[in-house]
């Protein structure tokens, strides 16, 4: 049997995050991947956004770690060559009667530290971006995108590097605790077992069904798995918006936001939708919806214009009608089970907050 330091599952965005944390710390780490390649579950299917940090409850995870792994993204971003542009985003009130939730936005901003938001009347946004239609807004111009996959494929990178492996086609398919450490049994073509001192279980969607296979872990400690389904429409050519436009959120989500890739071209969603499994399937006839809240701040948007792109899944641990729930990082000092960190329900911000929780997960794991 096969000794390894660190065992990561999952090679999304924070799985190699984590692992390019550890590796860059001395430890002997390998990624095991179920799928073929790495990132093709959450971490690509998403609006790509750096988000500033302005809708979470002070002092949650979501709202520290997208604050930290904000700036820690951006000056990765610009070390590392990989494509981003902070282009500032406008989240607009588009009635009145939103204008109170506007600005309790604008104060939880500041509360998480976001302190370089402003408030803008509806002409200031028109003037700004002419295709608007708003009665107030706030201005964020440390919002940002970025391409996704040339992050993870840096990460990637940089993991390699200093000794990492990452190992596709590699299911995890059960793991036993053990008093001197982990077996951690491998599927795929060439099925292995592994003995491991660590395991970070960063499985995203699968996280929640891989940590009831871990024996010696007791499954009180394992939350509930809600699969939300987000479906993006683009449109056909150029929009005539130069920064992302975001309406108020709504109980399920950010709302059908306006978001644009770094070639310009436009995708509006997600909306949500909650499932039983997993299919990305985007049903067309979800536009009809989608149409009215797009115009409610963009009324020019040409009839027929939008067509189905892509649907992204978010691992959520609260259902509907729930409040949001924070992102559970899940170390011995909660479960008992000494080595294994699980992260659970990590769904946007994730992907700005990636570097903040793999710094996260290694201090848990005894690398600070």
């Amino acid at each position: 049997m096969d000794q390894i330091d660190c065992v990561v599952i999952g090679a999304g965005v924070v799985g190699l995050a984590v692992a390019r944390a550890l590796a860059a710390r001395g430890r002997e780490v390998i990624v095991l991947e179920a799928a073929d390649a790495i990132g093709t579950s959450t971490s690509s299917r998403n609006s790509e956004v750096i988000h500033a940090g302005l809708y979470y409850p002070r002092g949650s995870l979501k709202a520290t770690l997208c604050v930290r792994g904000r700036e820690m993204l951006y000056e990765y971003c610009a070390s590392h060559n990989v494509a981003h542009s902070r282009c500032g985003k406008l989240l607009v009130a588009t009635a009145a009667n939103q204008i109170p939730q506007l600005e309790s936005i604008l104060a939880r901003g500041k509360e998480n530290g976001v302190f370089d938001l402003t408030r803008i009347s509806g002409a200031e946004a028109l003037a700004l971006e002419p295709a608007l239609e708003c009665v107030a807004a706030v201005y964020s111009p440390q919002t940002g995108i970025v391409d996704s996959h040339q992050l993870m494929l840096a990460l990637q990178g940089d993991a390699e590097r200093d000794g990492a492996v990452v190992a596709l086609k590699s299911p995890v398919e059960a793991i036993d605790a053990t008093a001197n450490g982990f077996v951690v049994k491998v599927g795929g073509d060439a099925p292995t077992e592994l003995r491991a001192a660590c395991v970070i279980n960063s499985a995203g969607l699968a996280a929640n069904k891989l940590a009831r296979r871990i024996r010696g872990l007791d499954p009180r400690h394992v939350p509930p798995l809600y699969l939300a389904r987000g479906n993006y429409f683009s449109v056909s050519g150029r929009v005539p918006f130069s920064r992302l436009i975001y309406p108020m959120p709504n109980e399920a989500g950010l709302g059908v936001h306006l978001t644009l890739d770094l070639g310009g071209q436009a995708r509006f969603g997600p909306d949500v939708e909650w499932i039983d499994s997993i299919n990305y399937d985007v049903d067309p006839h979800r536009a009809d919806a989608f149409y009215s809240q797009i115009r409610s701040y963009w009324p020019a948007l040409p009839d027929d214009a939008l067509l189905p792109a892509y649907a992204g899944i978010r691992p959520k641990l609260s259902g509907p009608g729930e409040p949001a729930a924070d992102f559970l990082i899940q170390g011995a000092a909660a479960h008992g089970v000494r080595g294994l960190v699980n992260l659970f329900g990590i769904e946007s911000p994730g992907l700005t907050a990636s570097l903040a929780i793999a710094q996260r997960v290694c201090e848990m794991a005894g690398t600070a």
